[in-house]
């Protein structure tokens, strides 16, 4: 292309990065899979008609979606726009149940979607958690959320609050004046995508199957005709009483989907088992499954379709004899968000996890181990990958010979039963080590650590080979173990990058944010 005609382009791209706040490499990278093209127009380089006009075409398409626009300075965030242009794709619509989708915008759906939810928020102690639940909707799948409280759930949060995340009026009473003026409950019910129930307690469940109507809630959820999610919440004992089971299969049976509940703590002291409401990631996710927003034509087009991503987690249980063992605290929760996170990306997905409580991640291949040398077989067997990422907490060592009995305390003995220890393999550095075509092209490792965090997590990646670290503080006063928040330092061969306190879904969000736009940019031409 002769100069003139390429100054003129180069103007009306440095026009679009005034504009958007696009950075030049991405724009490069989006439009025609080169991150030098504006660099090279800068220096007087010529490019192709057939280039320019793809150049052109790109700007054309963003300028006219709000995928053009760039994130807020700062998130550091990559748009799929910006992931597919990388890997040499276009931006592609997906469908949900019977409305268009966009795009996406920081790994959240474009906010010109027009998805609308009603939550009826049960009357349990889980109550509480539909705030967050509210909170990640909005942000993750950026859909509008409606409202409505039993009398029940009043008692543990308010309306107030409630409205104030949902930012819209919070419907409580079936006799409201102003909005039974237009048969409100109907429209409730009608003018929706999804109704979700959480938390949902047995009475609201009874009620369900009883087909009753006294309240707001009861009414509409006898009234829609869109698909019904429904979290159960209740004490241990009242979900496994026969009345329970009798309501929730009798639901089921009608089609009302169910996620959790998951078994745990409960509030009251001294009470476990079945009945905590399912964590708030684990709806997010199927809410989406629902809407087909994951593992249907999203999870087909998505920035990582076609890729596999294999991740590690929980812990290892080394067997001392039948009834002890060797292991570390480690709930698996973060692993479990990573795992959720890929697949709602479009990857295939396959997690190898150690004994946890949590049920695996829907639409992800699991694979349930014990020890470290099981979960090593499972890995090789998973390969090859495109993204490893290794979030077990593995067990060092375990006992060279494990007793086939249960060790006795012999009271006439005066020594403690000695145990010889031998080291596991090193997972994250046997598969770090393979040879290219069996190597993943991406391979991420843990770092929990108690002290001088970053530099144990530097020493780490070099020793273990790992491309990027992702390391956090474990001692006893983060409360990081077992716990919903990390807060965690993403350590790569170009520098540290430190994050906020974040919920697990949200470390796992930023994290493949980053690896799909990693991948793209580095295997565009594999």
């Amino acid at each position: 292309m002769r100069n003139a005609t390429a100054r003129a382009l180069l103007a009306e791209i440095e026009a679009y990065l005034v504009r958007t706040g696009a950075t030049p490499t991405k724009l490069g990278l989006a439009a025609v899979n080169d991150g030098h093209l504006v660099a090279n127009l800068r220096k007087g380089h010529s490019i192709t008609l057939k280039t320019a006009d793809k150049v052109r075409a790109y700007l054309s398409r963003a300028g006219r979606s709000p995928q053009g626009r760039h994130p807020e300075p700062g998130l550091h965030a990559v748009s799929h726009a910006e992931i597919a242009g990388a890997a040499g794709g276009g931006r592609a619509a997906h469908r949900g149940i019977d409305r268009r989708i966009d795009g996406r915008i920081d790994g959240r759906i474009d906010r010109c979607v027009d998805w609308r939810i009603v939550l009826v928020i049960g009357g349990g102690i889980a109550a509480y958690k539909c705030l967050d639940l509210i909170r990640r909707l909005r942000e993750r799948l950026a859909v509008e959320v409606l409202t409505v409280m039993t009398r029940a759930a009043q008692e543990f949060v308010t309306p107030l609050s409630v409205g104030a995340l949902s930012n819209a009026p919070v419907s409580t009473e079936l006799f409201d004046l102003d909005a039974e003026r237009e048969i409100g409950h109907i429209r409730l019910a009608r003018d929706t995508d999804l109704v979700v129930v959480a938390p949902a307690t047995a009475d609201l469940i009874a009620r369900m199957a009883g087909g009753h109507a006294d309240d707001l809630a009861t009414s509409l959820l006898l009234a829609t005709d869109r698909p019904v999610l429904v979290a159960p919440a209740m004490n241990p004992h009242m979900w496994l009483a026969p009345a329970t089971r009798r309501n929730v299969a009798l639901l089921a049976a009608d089609g009302i989907h169910f996620v959790g509940p998951e078994t745990g703590e409960m509030a009251e002291r001294g009470e476990a088992g079945p009945g905590r409401l399912a964590e708030v990631p684990q709806i997010v996710d199927a809410i989406e499954d629902l809407l087909g927003l994951a593992g249907g034509a999203h999870a087909a087009e998505g920035p990582l379709a076609g890729r596999h991503v294999l991740v590690t987690s929980g812990p290892t249980h080394e067997p001392i004899d039948p009834v002890r063992y060797i292991a570390n605290r480690s709930s698996g929760k973060q692993g479990a968000a990573i795992a959720a996170e890929a697949r709602r990306l479009g990857a295939r997905v396959t997690l190898v996890t150690g004994p946890v409580s949590a049920a695996p991640p829907a639409g992800v291949d699991a694979v349930e181990v014990e020890t470290a040398v099981e979960m090593l077989g499972a890995v090789r067997a998973a390969l090859p990958a495109d993204i490893a990422v290794f979030a077990a907490a593995v067990a060092d060592w375990r006992v060279a010979h494990a007793a086939p009995q249960k060790l006795k305390k012999r009271e006439a003995a005066r020594e403690a039963p000695r145990l010889e220890l031998v080291e596991n393999p090193d997972i994250l550095k046997t598969v770090a080590g393979l040879p290219p075509g069996e190597r993943p092209p991406l391979v991420v490792g843990f770092a929990a650590e108690t002290e001088s965090v970053v530099d144990n997590a530097r020493a780490k990646r070099k020793a273990k080979g790992a491309d990027w670290i992702v390391a956090n503080d474990v001692s006893p006063a983060t409360g990081v173990m077992g716990g919903d928040r990390n807060t965690v330092h993403l350590v790569t061969p170009e520098g540290v990058e430190s994050w906020p306190e974040l919920d697990k879904a949200e470390v796992a969000r930023r994290l493949f944010e980053r690896a799909a736009y990693w991948l793209a940019v580095n295997t565009a031409s594999a």
